[in-house]
């Protein structure tokens, strides 16, 4: 074990670097310390049946909260499916799980559904999680109880660095996560998030109470525990990127069609809506509204496209083109909501 690790439990919060100011007016004078290693080394990946029972029984066995992240492919592939999970918990120490060789976690969920969860910025990972059968039924959320007790950077690595003064290696983050096999170096940087993810918890949970705020964050965590999967998104193609530039419904309508056709592919192909075609492209196109697949492939993002893939792109202008008026889009989306923060001083000032 090193220096690090034999620190980290009994290391008092850190209030600078980033913390909430403390009321006793309290520094650290420490350097933050690289965490460059798991302290059992790097688990093997659990990709069978009897590894998983095995996993499953020593963490059915093990005490206290549970840390758990996931890894995705956002960017390289279709959806937001995992294909990596990392957990750790006292008397069990760490495991690194293949979801795509066990697809079913119900039995390992079941095992310490009556332990608390901790997550980091939970409701990006809980989706993903239920999909493969692992629901908790408590959580504490260690990006949210941040925001709470009022970091500015709730990030993991700002979060490990500024309350409990280790440095994680982040450099792995938005890597493809569905290679296989998955390098070494990937997998000690998802083995070292969840290493000190129950020490920030514990160390949060204390600055939460002291500032009276403990109560309100488990409030809010009950609340993502217990809520139900989210409903798909109405018109999702309404988000595409650039939107603001398409003012007149003929165009919103060649928008939708190519953002359909782009959906339709890549989920087909398993890979990323913006590796088939860019929201710029998209957005190029409707402005645009080209007439034939020669003005189409004028356009930027489609000078490369083949001839077979450009003739299919224009037949989804050309769908868009033909609509009555009657069947356009509306230019805009019921708001059911407050506006976003940045809008305050305007809307409501």
């Amino acid at each position: 074990m090193t220096d690090a690790h034999e620190t980290a439990a009994d290391r008092p919060l850190r209030t600078t670097g980033g913390a909430p100011p403390d009321d006793a007016g309290s520094s650290a004078s420490q350097a933050p310390i690289p965490l460059l290693e798991p302290r059992e080394g790097i688990p093997p990946v659990i990709a069978d049946a009897d590894a998983l029972a095995e996993v499953t029984a020593a963490f059915a066995a093990g005490s206290g909260p549970v840390a758990v992240d996931a890894e995705r492919a956002s960017g390289y592939r279709y959806g937001q499916r995992a294909y990596l999970v990392q957990l750790r918990r006292a008397g069990a120490g760490s495991a690194l799980i293949d979801p795509v060789a066990c697809p079913d976690l119900s039995g390992l969920g079941a095992a310490i559904a009556d332990a608390e969860w901790v997550l980091h910025a939970a409701t990006q990972d809980l989706p993903c999680l239920r999909e493969i059968g692992m629901v908790p039924t408590r959580i504490f959320d260690t990006e949210l109880a941040g925001r709470l007790a009022g970091f500015p950077r709730v990030g993991l690595g700002a979060m490990v660095e500024n309350v409990l003064g280790f440095v994680l290696e982040k450099g792995h983050s938005a890597v493809d996560w569905s290679t296989r096999p998955l390098p070494e170096p990937w997998l000690r940087y998802a083995a070292l998030d969840v290493e000190l993810l129950v020490d920030l918890r514990d160390a949060l949970e204390k600055e939460l109470d002291r500032q009276g705020k403990l109560e309100w964050a488990r409030q809010e965590f009950d609340a993502i525990a217990s809520a139900p999967p989210a409903e798909p998104r109405k018109d999702p193609w309404r988000r595409t990127s650039g939107m603001h530039k398409v003012r007149r419904r003929r165009q919103l309508a060649v928008v939708r069609e190519l953002w359909q056709a782009r959906d339709r592919i890549a989920q087909r192909r398993d890979v990323s809506p913006g590796k088939v075609l860019g929201d710029a492209a998209i957005v190029e196109a409707a402005l645009a509204l080209p007439p034939n697949a020669h003005a189409l492939a004028a356009l930027n993002g489609f000078g490369r496209v083949n001839r077979r893939q450009l003739e299919q792109w224009q037949l989804s202008v050309d769908r868009a083109r033909a609509l009555s008026e009657s069947q356009l889009p509306q230019p805009g989306q019921p708001v059911t909501g407050p506006p976003p923060p940045r809008a305050w001083a305007d809307k409501d000032p």
